[in-house]
């Protein structure tokens, strides 16, 4: 079956957060929204067709997660990550984020340092600081067109630390990070005892010619979590796995998720999941072709039409770093243009870095002014589109 991923979905009226919710977070509602990290993609028919098959039933009580669905996510994980593992290792949790914030209560106490390599997804610099945790931040370099760990300064950074929270493939610009620089952080956490969390929830989304290798490949000392969300653009489901192989760790971490009553998770965060893992190979080949030719689209765009912007291109997923300071302007004339006359909203680079509690940015979050994460993760056509008005905006 070819699916096709040229196809525009009108997705405003839904309860959309990545389209209904531009008036609250930019003050405008008749933007292109390229920030939240979900595609512009029709859901896979299989699972939709799962979901509705499963409505036909007139009760939709309590439920558990069914023996064909343990069976396909530990297939899954052993055919592209070889995970050898069974359902005793896994543990259902409703998001990542939440699963982190988990990890962070149930293995930390307040005042705790935990590790993060920045710019980096948001939540991974906000759950430390909300929960009293002490945040310590080593700052990627940009090397080759691409982000890279300064690991003399990660090293600095470990001692002294309980945790540190990786993003596996990185985010925010789908850096692949391989086997030698998974080793170094394993030797360098084990060393100083520092417990790793690899989020790996773009794993899946891995692009051709490159390929994902999971933290738990390299060092068995540490917490895996993986989902299908946004490998089949299923995120408003909530349904994501959590891999421990350590039995120490895991008993501990998984009793005090069944404590909350976290593993009983919905019926259709099970169902999807299954039939997404079950039926799902074709439908991913097809759209990782797709996000790789909207990658080499807006590569080769970036070159022509603007040159003067210094991207980190994914390598995995459907993310993009774009460094807007050689045209310049500053941060606040940068958003204005990007907003008011290109009409396009991007992810602001200084949320990837640390801000007060306040909201004003510190000198890490200073470090990304400039800087944008833009969404690729749509038809080709809106990408050109928000492109070309970019161009314009800037020029």
């Amino acid at each position: 079956m070819q699916y096709n991923f040229n196809e525009i979905i009108e997705r405003r009226g839904t309860d959309c957060f990545k389209w209904d919710a531009l008036e609250s977070m930019y003050g405008r509602g008749d933007v292109t929204p390229m920030w939240v990290a979900d595609m512009d993609f029709r859901s896979p028919d299989f699972v939709m067709e799962a979901i509705r098959r499963r409505c036909e039933h007139p009760v939709l009580g309590y439920t558990m997660p069914s023996e064909g669905y343990w069976q396909t996510v530990t297939a899954w994980l052993e055919k592209h990550y070889s995970i050898h593992t069974t359902k005793e290792n896994l543990h259902f949790i409703p998001g990542i984020v939440a699963g982190i914030a988990y990890a962070l209560l149930c293995l930390t106490q307040p005042s705790d340092k935990v590790l993060v390599t920045t710019p980096v997804y948001p939540p991974f610099l906000n759950l430390p600081r909300e929960s009293e945790r002490e945040l310590v931040c080593s700052p990627l370099k940009i090397a080759n067109g691409r982000f890279e760990i300064d690991f003399e300064d990660f090293e600095r950074k470990a001692k002294g630390c309980k945790l540190f929270i990786m993003s596996n493939p990185h985010n925010p610009a789908g850096t692949v990070w391989g086997t030698e620089v998974l080793k170094k952080i394993a030797d360098i956490c084990e060393r100083h005892n520092v417990l790793v969390i690899s989020d790996e929830i773009h794993a899946d989304l891995t692009l051709p010619g490159h390929q994902h290798v999971s933290y738990s490949n390299v060092s068995k000392k540490g917490i895996t979590f993986m989902a299908p969300s946004k490998t089949f653009n299923i995120a408003g489901l909530g349904s994501s796995v959590c891999y421990i192989p350590d039995e120490a760790l895991r008993k501990r971490f998984f009793g005090w998720l069944d404590a909350l009553g976290v593993a009983g998770g919905n019926i259709f965060a099970f169902t999807a999941a299954e039939a997404a893992f079950a039926h799902g190979e074709e439908w991913l080949r097809q759209m990782l072709e797709y996000l790789q030719e909207n990658v080499l689209t807006l590569g080769l765009f970036l070159q022509e039409r603007m040159p003067k912007v210094k991207a980190v291109l994914p390598e995995a997923s459907y993310l993009a770093w774009l460094d807007f300071s050689d045209y310049g302007l500053t941060h606040e004339q940068l958003k204005d243009k990007l907003l008011n006359e290109a009409k396009v909203a991007l992810n602001d680079g200084t949320t990837f870095g640390v801000r007060d509690h306040k909201g004003a940015t510190t000198e890490i979050g200073d470090a990304y002014r400039c800087c944008f994460r833009l969404n690729l993760g749509c038809p080709k056509s809106m990408l050109l589109d928000a492109l070309e008005r970019i161009a314009q905006a800037v020029r």
